[in-house]
């Protein structure tokens, strides 16, 4: 049996100028971040032994995202060491924030298009946010994007930024760029680089900004968007000539090669009802695999598909995957409530006593370690052509 322990704070803020855009009313909030981040001066982890720097994801870099994709991920027999103790590096508590944004099931969600994301917004949510930007970064391969833009391009857009730290860590590569980020809640940093802007903005509105952007990524918008094709063929018009667009995102399902998340595991049903809420919102939850069918049908030319596993769980008996394993459990057990409550409670009809009721099963039987699952996760990038 396994729990989390909790331990040390991080601050979230950078010692920088502030430049915060304001497009609509908004609410600025900024709660203390309790894991590594990479800071706008060095590009380091401030926890140089979770993993090494992340770096871009130029073609002739010494690690390469190749070097980690894998078709089946080999079960450490010998896994001994409980979780808790594995874990406690990556949580601790957390700092209060704002609360004028809509309250419902005792979470804190967005006031901007409200009801247009399922998830919340509060610093919980913030926390988990912070957590899924390290795991993507390290199961891709230490990378914070893998298309091979050049060190000229100036103007960079991160759509669905969350709490900013990509931008934030773009900032350092690419000093002399505009990077921008929109979100639907402004949850970003007090304090940034000078180069680094957010606004708040609905990606499926129609986008009125007055120049191309030389690089777009997208990371995460899985549950998020409701014409996904339309999305990707916004993206590739607001890239100037020559740009790069890079989406990353899941297959939502998870899977097990050994059968060991079996049919009747809590666990299996409770992902299966948030992806049978989320397509009764009309937002796809697995995106992931259709990226590359939609890439291509929107012009993009160059385009470069690249899947990765991230095991929910340290069971893989591969150090890296391991690693990536224990970012990934931490959040989801940090997250359950975050991903459940309103898909479960407004979607599907349940009471809340009984999503918690769920959600305990859930924790005991992923903490068990009994379960040794996993999600794909897709990278697709391209680039659009002369006029």
């Amino acid at each position: 049996m396994y729990c989390i322990k909790r331990v040390s704070a991080y601050s979230r803020d950078l010692p920088t100028a502030c430049s915060y855009q304001h497009i609509t009313p908004q609410h600025p909030t900024c709660g203390d971040s309790k894991f590594p981040r990479i800071t706008a001066t060095n590009n380091i982890l401030a926890a140089p032994l979770i993993f090494p720097a992340a770096t871009k994801g130029t073609m002739s870099d010494p690690i390469q995202s190749d070097d980690i994709e894998v078709e089946h991920i080999e079960v450490d027999s010998a896994l001994a060491t409980p979780i808790n103790d594995q874990l406690s590096a990556f949580s601790t508590s957390l700092g209060s924030s704002a609360t004028d944004y809509p309250i419902e099931h005792g979470r804190r969600y967005h006031a901007y298009r409200a009801g247009a994301y399922p998830m919340p917004n509060d610093a919980a949510e913030q926390e988990r946010l912070d957590m899924t930007h390290h795991l993507a970064v390290l199961g891709t391969g230490r990378k914070l994007f893998l298309a091979p833009i050049p060190d000229t391009t100036k103007r960079i857009l991160d759509v669905g930024t969350g709490t900013g730290l990509w931008a934030v860590e773009m900032a350092s590569i690419f000093p002399d760029a505009e990077i921008l980020g929109n979100d639907l809640s402004a949850v970003t940093p007090r304090w940034v680089p000078p180069n680094v802007k957010f606004e708040i903005d609905d990606v499926e509105s129609q986008w009125v900004h007055d120049q191309p952007f030389g690089f777009i990524f997208s990371r995460y918008m899985a549950g998020s968007i409701v014409d996904w094709p339309k999305y990707v063929k916004t993206v590739y018009s607001n890239l100037a000539p020559g740009g790069w667009a890079e989406f990353q995102d899941y297959n939502g399902q998870w899977m097990s090669d050994d059968g060991s998340l079996r049919e009747d595991h809590s666990a299996r049903r409770w992902i299966e009802g948030l992806i049978t809420a989320s397509k009764g919102l009309g937002r796809d939850p697995m995106p992931g695999p259709k990226l590359e069918e939609w890439v291509k049908d929107a012009g993009f030319v160059n385009v470069v598909h690249k899947k990765f596993k991230f095991p929910v769980g340290p069971w893989p008996k591969d150090e890296h995957l391991k690693t990536v394993g224990l970012w990934n459990l931490t959040q989801v057990l940090e997250g359950l409530d975050g991903f459940s409550l309103r898909l479960y409670c407004d979607v599907l009809g349940w009471a809340e006593d009984e999503v918690k009721t769920m959600l305990q099963n859930v924790r005991l039987e992923l903490t068990g370690g009994g379960i040794r699952a996993y999600l794909e996760y897709h990278v697709v990038f391209g680039q659009r052509g002369p006029l």
